[in-house]
């Protein structure tokens, strides 16, 4: 039996590190990864059966939820969270400069960089801030230029050979990001429930007749986000995680009642939550 993994590349990601704890959950050692330019196309891979799983991060301690994630998915159809996985995030800032004064500028990924921003404002105030599409994505060229940096992993740094010039550079030490496992296969098992909908109109009290469906059969929700449909301005839809899992009979009941509230309903399955407590 093979597998194979879709992530964030290009290699030396965070997505990839998670990507490798997964494994070491799997009964079988037979497994490949794939690196991919993009989430989107991460997930798509799924979608397309490039690949039979992906992971890929959904929330952060400090900026919260990964837009990437959460528009693809509602874009597309049928994928399943197998799994959540929860990384500690420790940055550094990678460069072959000799000092800070050097860096003119900053090269990562939006929510590195945006995780990493008390930081730079105090330290590098005059510097350039240029979003990747990867934590990775600049680091080859890093050796060419002194006067740029990067916002990447340790365990990159060993792997592209480049000097970390400052270490644990995010904003708050207990930085964690939130990954998920998906795949093709349905998942109706596990602690957690994901799912989102969008409302029938924007009216008074939508929101709150949908969610009230949980609160009167005490059904917690451990996390709530709102993302704009863009057909409208102001018109959203909503993502949820449930502390119980689809096979329960009160959420099997609270989402046929859902259905009255609101105009589509995607359900990314039953999960359990494994936190990582060392790097790779």
């Amino acid at each position: 039996m093979s597998t194979s993994i879709a992530h964030l590349g290009p290699i030396g990601t965070y997505a990839e590190s998670a990507a490798i704890h997964y494994i070491k959950t799997l009964t079988h050692s037979d497994v490949t990864l794939h690196p991919y330019p993009t989430i989107a196309q991460t997930l798509h891979a799924v979608v397309d059966r490039q690949v039979d799983i992906a992971v890929v991060p959904v929330e952060n301690s400090i900026e919260g939820g990964v837009t990437f994630t959460l528009d693809t998915l509602w874009q597309l159809d049928n994928l399943q969270i197998q799994q959540a996985l929860v990384l500690p995030i420790s940055h550094g800032l990678l460069s072959v400069a000799a000092s800070l004064e050097q860096v003119q500028t900053v090269y990562s990924h939006p929510q590195a960089l945006s995780q990493c921003q008390e930081w730079l404002r105090k330290f590098l105030p005059t510097a350039q801030q240029v979003p990747a599409n990867s934590t990775t994505e600049a680091l080859q060229h890093l050796a060419e230029d002194a006067t740029a940096a990067a916002i990447s992993s340790q365990r990159a740094a060993q792997i592209y050979g480049l000097p970390v010039l400052v270490e644990g550079i995010n904003d708050r030490p207990d930085n964690c990001t939130r990954f998920w496992v998906l795949s093709l296969r349905p998942s109706w098992v596990g602690s957690h429930s994901s799912l989102a909908f969008s409302l029938l109109a924007n009216q008074p009290g939508a929101l709150v007749k949908a969610l009230q469906i949980f609160a009167t059969r005490g059904i917690n929700l451990s996390r709530i986000e709102s993302r704009p449909t863009k057909r409208s301005l102001g018109d959203y839809l909503f993502f949820i995680d449930l502390e119980a899992s689809f096979q329960d009979t009160e959420v099997q009941s609270a989402l046929v009642e859902l259905q009255t509230y609101t105009e589509t309903i995607k359900t990314f399955g039953s999960y359990d939550i494994f936190p990582i407590h060392s790097s790779v």
